[in-house]
């Protein structure tokens, strides 16, 4: 993307120069540099509605192990090396270490299973079968009264490949939801008020997808009398995602006539894009600052956001993260891994301090938002991509019952899973689910 102005164009300016009073698309040339300084988004004083939220924060490829975690646990932990980053918030976050996903296979396939904690390789005669993400469950506690039941996010747009998702969120087919990585199509989706031109466009596109999907129903249903009981189950998941998809569009068209929120992008960095090695500090950036505004205007209660996919991303400085994580105990490696997972942390806290700054109802934001961050793997001490002992910290939600400021500590080899921490969050955004895949309870300590 190249500019050719110092300053980026406004929409008033270039509605003057086509003596036209239209609602124009955001163009190129109204974006702020995507090579300037750091960012200048600031957090805003006051929420728009006070109403509980999660952000799940996938990092690809694992951490430092030796470097994350704390040498010591309870309230008076240790914050270990890499986790120092974040100790002017240490009030506001528990890490916890030893959880994992019983029936993951480890390797590349983290994200796919972060937030499903499925058997990839479960159902015989498939090689890949997902099941429906906890954010999804939660979504459709709150989806109903927001624009978007949920965002996902990614550094790489749609859903990837099975065992290389680009997404982290999973329907109740276990089919993946698409991400966006485009901040400037984040916002416009969000923020940008449609033309009477593209409210029409938008209604005869929601009504060619429900003629679609009323086909399939109609010509599925009609198939399934002659299927034997495998195939109709087979066929079952299948409808039940076709029926998500249906009352996506008619919530999306329930939506049309809604004033969108007003959200100035001045100071937010939209031109930045997530391949560009050089970019990276300000994508992130910039993706984590439209988190915070689709949650500070109530657009969306529940978001999935996938730093990087797995098997790929970069460090702060360009850093290859994926071929640092096959470090294989090398001290160098090692090193350089740890300045990848400080640099996340660092992006995390500067979000964590907008959620903080802004108030929300009798508390910030912070206190009725959970973001729970963290990764798929392992990988070790030796390199090994394994599913045990994930790093994993949640910060946030002191008004919705979790409690922080500790270490819990648990065995990597006789754990609780992943699943226990899953159900906990779910339940604390209103799920009334009473189990979460291998679930056996909630996570003891976290409230």
């Amino acid at each position: 993307m190249s500019y050719f102005f110092d300053q980026p164009l406004s929409r008033r300016h270039v509605l003057r120069g086509l003596g036209a009073c239209l609602t124009l698309p955001l163009l190129d040339a109204m974006l702020p540099r995507a090579y300037a300084a750091p960012s200048k988004f600031e957090p805003l004083e006051r929420s728009q509605g006070v109403q509980p939220r999660l952000i799940c924060c996938y990092i690809p490829n694992g951490v430092n192990i030796l470097e994350w975690v704390p040498k010591t646990s309870g309230k008076d932990y240790e914050l270990s090396p890499t986790l120092q980053v974040l100790k002017e918030q240490r009030d506001d976050f528990t890490v916890i270490s030893g959880l994992g996903h019983p029936a993951s296979q480890g390797g590349h396939s983290g994200a796919d299973t972060w937030l499903t904690g499925a058997d990839l390789k479960g159902v015989p005669g498939s090689d890949y079968t997902n099941s429906v993400s906890a954010d999804q469950l939660i979504a459709e506690v709150h989806g109903k009264q927001t624009r978007f039941s949920s965002l996902q996010l990614s550094d790489g747009s749609g859903t990837g490949g099975a065992g290389h998702s680009h997404t982290l969120s999973f329907d109740r087919a276990g089919t993946p939801i698409p991400a966006e990585n485009s901040p400037k199509r984040i916002f416009e989706r969000l923020f940008v008020p449609e033309s009477s031109a593209d409210r029409e466009a938008t209604l005869r596109r929601y009504a060619e997808k429900r003629s679609i999907l009323d086909n399939v129903l109609g010509e599925a249903n009609a198939l399934q009398k002659k299927l034997g009981k495998n195939d109709q189950r087979k066929l079952d998941e299948y409808l039940g995602s076709v029926r998500e998809t249906e009352q996506r569009v008619q919530r999306l068209v329930s939506w049309v006539d809604v004033p969108k929120p007003v959200v100035d992008p001045k100071n937010l960095q939209l031109g930045s894009q997530p391949g560009n090695a050089h970019d990276r500090p300000m994508w992130l950036d910039v993706m984590l600052e439209l988190s915070y505004l689709a949650f500070m205007t109530d657009t969306t209660r529940v978001i999935a956001f996938e730093w990087s996919r797995e098997a790929g991303g970069y460090g702060g400085g360009g850093e290859n993260h994926h071929e640092l994580s096959h470090h294989g105990g090398d001290p160098d490696m090692l090193k350089k891994l740890a300045t990848i997972d400080r640099f996340h942390l660092e992006r995390l806290g500067r979000f964590l301090k907008f959620l903080k700054s802004t108030s929300d109802g009798d508390g910030t934001m912070l206190d009725h938002t959970m973001v729970l961050f963290g990764s798929g793997m392992n990988s070790g001490a030796g390199g090994d991509h394994s599913p045990k002992n994930l790093p994993t910290l949640v910060a946030g939600g002191h008004k919705l019952g979790l409690k922080h400021g500790q270490h819990i500590a648990l065995d990597p080899n006789n754990h609780p899973p992943m699943s226990n921490l899953l159900l906990t969050l779910a339940q604390r955004m209103g799920s009334k689910i009473d189990k979460f895949r291998d679930s056996n309870g909630t996570l003891s300590g976290l409230l």
